[in-house]
Protein backbone atom coordinates (compact mmCIF):
# COMPACT_ATOMS: atom_id res chain seq x y z
CA UNK A 1 0.00 0.00 0.00
CA UNK A 2 1.29 3.30 -0.91
CA UNK A 3 1.89 5.75 1.95
CA UNK A 4 -1.03 8.38 0.19
CA UNK A 5 -3.48 5.81 -0.09
CA UNK A 6 -3.06 4.78 3.62
CA UNK A 7 -3.28 8.40 4.80
CA UNK A 8 -6.68 8.77 2.64
CA UNK A 9 -7.87 5.35 3.24
CA UNK A 10 -7.25 4.64 6.90
CA UNK A 11 -10.65 4.16 9.03
CA UNK A 12 -11.32 2.78 12.59
CA UNK A 13 -12.87 -0.38 12.83
CA UNK A 14 -15.26 -1.14 15.52
CA UNK A 15 -15.82 -4.57 15.12
CA UNK A 16 -12.75 -6.75 15.48
CA UNK A 17 -11.51 -10.50 16.18
CA UNK A 18 -8.83 -13.05 16.49
CA UNK A 19 -6.11 -14.19 16.26
CA UNK A 20 -4.47 -11.01 17.79
CA UNK A 21 -1.65 -9.27 15.89
CA UNK A 22 1.48 -12.15 15.18
CA UNK A 23 4.81 -10.67 16.91
CA UNK A 24 5.87 -9.45 13.21
CA UNK A 25 3.40 -7.92 12.68
CA UNK A 26 3.70 -5.99 16.47
CA UNK A 27 7.14 -5.37 15.52
CA UNK A 28 6.23 -3.33 12.20
CA UNK A 29 3.34 -1.46 14.44
CA UNK A 30 6.07 -0.14 17.96
CA UNK A 31 8.54 0.32 15.37
CA UNK A 32 5.58 2.96 13.07
CA UNK A 33 4.81 4.36 16.63
CA UNK A 34 8.42 5.01 17.51
CA UNK A 35 9.09 7.53 14.62
CA UNK A 36 6.77 10.10 16.43
CA UNK A 37 7.80 13.56 16.65
CA UNK A 38 9.96 14.12 19.10
CA UNK A 39 11.04 17.33 19.88
CA UNK A 40 14.16 17.18 21.73
CA UNK A 41 14.28 13.32 21.58
CA UNK A 42 12.94 12.94 24.64
CA UNK A 43 10.30 9.43 23.72
CA UNK A 44 7.58 10.32 25.54
CA UNK A 45 5.55 7.26 25.29
CA UNK A 46 5.45 3.90 26.39
CA UNK A 47 3.01 0.83 25.55
CA UNK A 48 1.17 -1.32 27.57
CA UNK A 49 0.13 -4.52 25.80
CA UNK A 50 -3.18 -6.63 27.13
CA UNK A 51 -3.86 -9.83 25.18
CA UNK A 52 -5.37 -13.34 26.43
CA UNK A 53 -5.28 -12.65 30.25
CA UNK A 54 -4.13 -9.58 30.22
CA UNK A 55 -7.65 -8.10 28.62
CA UNK A 56 -9.22 -9.98 31.74
CA UNK A 57 -6.85 -7.83 34.01
CA UNK A 58 -7.78 -4.77 32.45
CA UNK A 59 -11.66 -5.66 32.69
CA UNK A 60 -11.27 -5.99 36.24
CA UNK A 61 -9.35 -2.63 36.60
CA UNK A 62 -12.52 -1.05 34.63
CA UNK A 63 -14.44 -2.91 37.12
CA UNK A 64 -12.59 -1.69 40.24
CA UNK A 65 -12.57 1.86 38.39
CA UNK A 66 -16.86 2.23 37.99
CA UNK A 67 -17.12 0.50 41.75
CA UNK A 68 -14.83 3.28 42.97
CA UNK A 69 -17.05 5.75 40.98
CA UNK A 70 -20.56 4.12 42.35
CA UNK A 71 -20.29 1.71 45.49
CA UNK A 72 -23.59 0.99 45.31
CA UNK A 73 -23.75 0.07 41.18
CA UNK A 74 -25.22 -3.19 40.69
CA UNK A 75 -23.76 -6.68 39.32
CA UNK A 76 -24.89 -6.11 35.41
CA UNK A 77 -22.99 -3.03 35.45
CA UNK A 78 -19.95 -4.31 36.66
CA UNK A 79 -19.87 -7.26 33.86
CA UNK A 80 -20.57 -4.86 31.54
CA UNK A 81 -16.94 -3.08 32.48
CA UNK A 82 -15.24 -6.36 32.13
CA UNK A 83 -16.62 -7.15 28.80
CA UNK A 84 -15.80 -4.04 27.48
CA UNK A 85 -11.55 -5.07 26.66
CA UNK A 86 -13.26 -8.74 25.21
CA UNK A 87 -14.02 -6.62 22.11
CA UNK A 88 -10.63 -7.36 20.44
CA UNK A 89 -7.82 -9.51 20.74
CA UNK A 90 -5.29 -7.20 21.79
CA UNK A 91 -5.34 -3.24 23.41
CA UNK A 92 -2.60 -1.52 23.48
CA UNK A 93 -2.69 1.28 25.93
CA UNK A 94 -0.55 4.76 24.72
CA UNK A 95 0.67 6.54 27.60
CA UNK A 96 2.14 9.80 27.31
CA UNK A 97 5.36 9.53 29.80
CA UNK A 98 5.67 13.47 30.41
CA UNK A 99 8.65 15.30 31.46
CA UNK A 100 7.62 18.54 33.39
CA UNK A 101 11.18 19.67 34.07
CA UNK A 102 11.88 19.92 30.11
CA UNK A 103 10.57 23.72 29.49
CA UNK A 104 11.21 23.98 26.12
CA UNK A 105 9.04 21.02 25.65
CA UNK A 106 5.85 21.55 27.57
CA UNK A 107 3.02 18.87 28.57
CA UNK A 108 1.09 19.57 25.38
CA UNK A 109 3.76 18.84 23.14
CA UNK A 110 4.79 15.65 24.51
CA UNK A 111 0.93 14.32 25.23
CA UNK A 112 0.52 15.27 21.15
CA UNK A 113 3.85 12.94 20.42
CA UNK A 114 2.44 10.30 22.24
CA UNK A 115 -0.91 10.66 20.15
CA UNK A 116 1.29 10.80 16.85
CA UNK A 117 2.88 7.84 18.58
CA UNK A 118 -0.89 6.03 18.34
CA UNK A 119 -1.92 7.65 14.94
CA UNK A 120 1.72 5.32 13.87
CA UNK A 121 -0.12 2.31 15.44
CA UNK A 122 -3.53 2.99 13.66
CA UNK A 123 -2.00 3.46 10.23
CA UNK A 124 0.93 0.45 10.44
CA UNK A 125 -2.28 -2.32 11.66
CA UNK A 126 -4.48 -0.72 8.59
CA UNK A 127 -1.30 -1.06 5.97
CA UNK A 128 -0.64 -4.70 7.27
CA UNK A 129 -4.56 -5.65 6.72
CA UNK A 130 -5.47 -5.45 10.51
CA UNK A 131 -8.46 -3.57 12.16
CA UNK A 132 -7.76 -0.92 14.83
CA UNK A 133 -9.83 1.47 17.08
CA UNK A 134 -8.56 4.25 19.04
CA UNK A 135 -10.62 4.80 22.49
CA UNK A 136 -10.91 6.67 25.32
CA UNK A 137 -13.96 6.95 26.83
CA UNK A 138 -13.89 7.55 30.82
CA UNK A 139 -11.68 4.97 31.59
CA UNK A 140 -8.31 7.21 29.94
CA UNK A 141 -8.87 9.73 32.62
CA UNK A 142 -9.71 7.86 35.98
CA UNK A 143 -7.60 7.76 38.29
CA UNK A 144 -8.05 4.38 39.86
CA UNK A 145 -7.20 3.24 36.19
CA UNK A 146 -4.19 5.43 36.17
CA UNK A 147 -3.22 4.03 38.82
CA UNK A 148 -3.30 0.81 38.44
CA UNK A 149 -1.66 1.06 34.90
CA UNK A 150 1.14 2.75 36.79
CA UNK A 151 1.12 6.02 35.63
CA UNK A 152 3.23 8.78 37.37
CA UNK A 153 1.30 12.04 38.46
CA UNK A 154 2.23 14.31 35.50
CA UNK A 155 1.39 11.22 32.61
CA UNK A 156 -1.72 10.92 30.40
CA UNK A 157 -2.96 8.14 29.13
CA UNK A 158 -4.04 9.01 25.36
CA UNK A 159 -6.01 5.73 24.72
CA UNK A 160 -6.45 2.26 24.28
CA UNK A 161 -5.89 1.31 20.83
CA UNK A 162 -7.95 -1.87 19.73
CA UNK A 163 -6.65 -4.35 17.24
CA UNK A 164 -7.76 -7.68 15.49
CA UNK A 165 -8.69 -9.05 12.58
CA UNK A 166 -11.52 -7.37 10.60
CA UNK A 167 -14.54 -8.75 11.73
CA UNK A 168 -16.94 -6.85 9.59
CA UNK A 169 -16.50 -4.17 6.75
CA UNK A 170 -14.98 -0.50 6.43
CA UNK A 171 -18.12 1.77 7.23
CA UNK A 172 -18.47 4.31 4.29
CA UNK A 173 -16.08 7.00 4.89
CA UNK A 174 -17.49 10.53 4.61
CA UNK A 175 -15.73 13.00 1.66
CA UNK A 176 -14.71 16.08 3.41
CA UNK A 177 -13.57 19.08 1.54
CA UNK A 178 -9.92 20.35 2.38
CA UNK A 179 -11.57 24.12 1.75
CA UNK A 180 -14.25 23.24 4.39
CA UNK A 181 -11.19 23.28 6.97
CA UNK A 182 -8.19 25.31 5.43
CA UNK A 183 -7.55 29.00 5.89
CA UNK A 184 -4.96 30.41 3.36
CA UNK A 185 -3.54 33.75 4.50
CA UNK A 186 -1.39 34.52 1.35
Amino acid sequence: MDAISLLHERSSMGKLMGPPPSPEQLEVIYRAALRAPDHKELTPWRFIEFSGEGLDRLGELFAEAEYRADPHIGDAALDAARKKPKRAPMIIAVIAKVRPDIPKVPKLEQVISAGCAAQGILLAAHAQGLGAMWRTGHYAFDATVHKGLGLDEEDELVGFIYLGQLAGRHKPLPSRDPADFVERWS
